[in-house]
Order: C-alpha cells, then sequence, then structure tokens
C-alpha cells in the first residue's frame, strides 16, 4: 500500500534526518498547541489517563471522552472533551502547562512529529516520520537539533508505539480494508475491550466474556496489570471480530 499524500504543511522525514525544534514555559506559543483541536485518543491513551486521573475506564469515558462514528465508518473515534472557554483548550491544560504531563496521550508527546504505520500482509507494520509545521508554533525557531528516531526516544513514544501497533493490526485487518461492517454487538465489544478496561477485567473474571481464552490463576493474577490486559483484549477482539 502506498503513503498517503500529505497536506502543505506535513513533509515527510527519514529516522535520523534533523531538524530544529523545542517547546518550554518560555516559547510565546506555550500550551497554543493545547487549544483549537481535535484530540483523538487511543486505547493506550485512554490506559494512561485513566490511571493519572485516579477513575475507572468507564469514569474516564462519561466525564473526558466523545465518542463519533459515521455511518460508512467501521468503528468508533474516540476524543478528548475540550473546554468551552472560547479557544477550545484541552481539559488538562492549564497556565503553567499540561496538568497530566507524564501521561499526556501520544499525540502530545510526539508533536510536530506524526507516525504512520501500514500493514504488511505478514502483519509487521512498516511506518515513516512526517513533520507538522504549524504557523503559530514557534519551537521551529528555537536552535535546539532532533531527529525522529531520538525525538521519540525522549519523549517517551516507544511505548505507546507498542501498543498503537498492535491496535493497528486490527484496524487495518484485511476484512476491514474489504470493507467489513461491524454488528452493534461488536461495536459494543470493540468499545469494552479497547477503551472500558477496567469493565472487561470485571466481565472477564467473572467468566462473562463470550470466547475467552481460559486462564490459571497465575494468569489471573497477571490481568491485574492494565498492560497485560490491554495486550490480551486486543488478541480476543481478533479472534471475535475477524472468525472465518
Amino acid at each position: 500500500m502506498n503513503p498517503p499524500l500529505l497536506p502543505r504543511n506535513v513533509t515527510r522525514i527519514e529516522r535520523e534526518e534533523p531538524f530544529h525544534f523545542s517547546c518550554h514555559p518560555g516559547i510565546v506559543c506555550f500550551t497554543d498547541c493545547c487549544r483549537q483541536l481535535e484530540l483523538a485518543l487511543t486505547p493506550y491513551d485512554v490506559l494512561r489517563l485513566k490511571k493519572a486521573c485516579g477513575l475507572r475506564s468507564e469514569a474516564f469515558l462519561d466525564r473526558y471522552v466523545i465518542i463519533e462514528q459515521e455511518e460508512d465508518e467501521t468503528v468508533p473515534r474516540f476524543y478528548l472533551c475540550m473546554v468551552d472557554d472560547g479557544r477550545a483548550s484541552c481539559v488538562f491544560v492549564a497556565d503553567s502547562g499540561c496538568t497530566v504531563y507524564q501521561d499526556r496521550p501520544g499525540a502530545c508527546r510526539a508533536y510536530p512529529l506524526g507516525r504512520a504505520v501500514i500493514r504488511q500482509a505478514d502483519n509487521a507494520m512498516d511506518d515513516f516520520f512526517v513533520l507538522l509545521q504549524e504557523s503559530h508554533c514557534h519551537g521551529f525557531r528555537e536552535q535546539q537539533g532532533q531527529d525522529a528516531a531520538t525525538y521519540s526516544k525522549e519523549q517517551g513514544l516507544l511505548i505507546y508505539n507498542r501498543f498503537n501497533d498492535a491496535v493497528a493490526v486490527l484496524l487495518q485487518h484485511e476484512q476491514i480494508r474489504q470493507g467489513k461492517q461491524f454488528s452493534e454487538q461488536q461495536r459494543e465489544q470493540f468499545i469494552l475491550a479497547l477503551y472500558n478496561l477496567d469493565q472487561f477485567r470485571t466481565l472477564l473474571l467473572a467468566g462473562q466474556i463470550p470466547g475467552a481464552t481460559p486462564f490459571d490463576e497465575t494468569s489471573r493474577e497477571g490481568l491485574a496489570d492494565d498492560e497485560a490486559l490491554l495486550l490480551y483484549a486486543i488478541d480476543w477482539l481478533k479472534n471475535i471480530l475477524f472468525k472465518n
């Protein structure tokens, strides 16, 4: 599959191709990128944010997330709520910066980079980086040298990429590429397993998840870890949604 066409202010860059960028409280546009935006959330974003907020998944979704889906879309999209302050500000931004900085979403960590992944026939993920240069951002006037590989590592993106790539195997499944549409039950299973993780765990341990892989006491204890549970949920969804 060929890489998609890119907007004018987005350019593809190689992993070690140098660019200049830095963001810090002293820069004139500090937190401008946290406003007037639509911030899509991945399952791993929600996992980290709900823990940072001390909330169960369902409470976090109810309080902070908007779920949208067009008729021709296979899966729903999840967006972080914005504050109605005339600037559509992120609910977690303050004058001093991000209040959940250690658990901020992957898109926030990556800015001004973007990373696209394309699933190959063998389920391997082919990725490439792009650089987003917006007119309001003064970070490019800073002299700090960067490259995509180093910047991604410094921003803690490697763990985010790992989980996002695992989900991409679902989202780019061949059946979806061929136009598969989910039933309402399958849509609810998608939301439950990937985004409502605490409820998924409750139902799983109660034996109420159909088609769940049997597990012993050791594996039951392992599923107390959110990251292990999310990987389990991804595998479960793949088996449930894409039966031959």
